[in-house]
């Protein structure tokens, strides 16, 4: 077997196993490796890192359904296409779908699996969340090797905004500074105010023109961050809302678990009590054959 095929054979095996089984089976495989000359696939396997449990959870998910992470580039493009264009319906229609997918997609991967605890679920949910905003780790859930839990803070490009201040101010300002006082009244004088006065006004019109893009870029700014803040809410409302339906789940198992044993007690103490009047009622019936037997034997006839 070739060292690719050996080191191949060994990822799939291992990432798609139960953690608790990494370790050993990972040295089981290197050894196998070394067993079969090829030392260079030894070394790579016992490289391999053992994934979380959170992990392991979605390389499962995404192994059983391939078609995963291609969900998730394709909602992400979208909503970073309406944040792109700062519509607002758009991205509040898109968020709702981001939070149906990412509910749809976490119930998958814990299918088969007993229940999670709140803290699993929730980190399965964040890098599910976090690969729909970056196409490259959405990538790796598609090679189903990964290994730690992901987080992104919010949905969109990252940084902040930078503005950019819009030329020629501080030139004409220069210009301005840079012009002799004029003297006397003549021709030239007259110019030279007149371009004083002509470049004043263009300053200020840039300035004015410069203060109302930045105002526009700030309002811009604040409501792609109030709508990234409502996707984010609405993210976690639905994960509160998925946390709440499961623990009712729990809990009305629980209570049918609850009635199912109080049934079968009162039918035990009932049967219990069958059995202790069947037990009276022989050891009746046994003394009356015992004084039977006793008065037969005592009889002189």
């Amino acid at each position: 077997m070739a060292d690719g095929d050996l080191l191949r054979e060994a990822v799939g095996e291992l990432y798609s196993s139960d953690p608790a089984e990494f370790v050993e089976r990972r040295g089981a495989l290197v050894a196998r490796a070394r067993a079969a000359g090829e030392a260079s696939a030894a070394k790579s396997i016992a490289a391999l890192r053992k994934p979380t449990r959170s992990a392991w959870v979605i390389n499962r998910l995404t192994r059983s359904d391939p078609g995963v992470p291609a969900r998730l580039v394709e909602l992400g493009d979208e909503l970073r296409a309406a944040q792109g264009s700062l519509d607002g319906a758009a991205i509040r229609e898109l968020s709702a779908r981001r939070r149906q997918l990412l509910a749809e997609l976490s119930r998958q991967a814990f299918a088969g699996l007993p229940p999670p605890p709140a803290a699993l679920r929730d980190e399965v949910t964040a890098t599910l969340g976090a690969a729909l905003a970056d196409k490259q780790l959405a990538g790796q859930l598609g090679a189903g090797t990964l290994e730690r839990a992901a987080q992104a803070e919010g949905f969109g490009p990252p940084g902040a905004p930078v503005l950019t201040v819009l030329p020629g101010g501080r030139r004409s300002e220069a210009r301005t500074k840079a012009a002799p006082p004029a003297r006397g009244g003549g021709p030239a004088g007259r110019a030279t105010a007149q371009e004083r006065a002509e470049a004043a006004a263009k300053a200020r019109a840039e300035a004015a023109a410069r203060e109302q893009a930045e105002r526009e870029q700030r309002r811009r700014t604040a409501l792609a961050e109030a709508d990234q803040a409502v996707a984010a809410a609405d993210a976690a409302a639905a994960d509160a809302s998925t946390a709440e339906l499961d623990l009712e789940a729990a809990v009305e198992r629980l209570e049918q678990e609850l009635a199912d044993a109080r049934q079968g007690l009162t039918s035990a103490r009932l049967q219990a009590r069958r059995a202790r009047n069947r037990q009276r009622q022989a050891r009746q019936a046994r003394d009356r054959l015992r004084a039977a037997d006793l008065a037969r034997e005592g009889d002189p006839r």
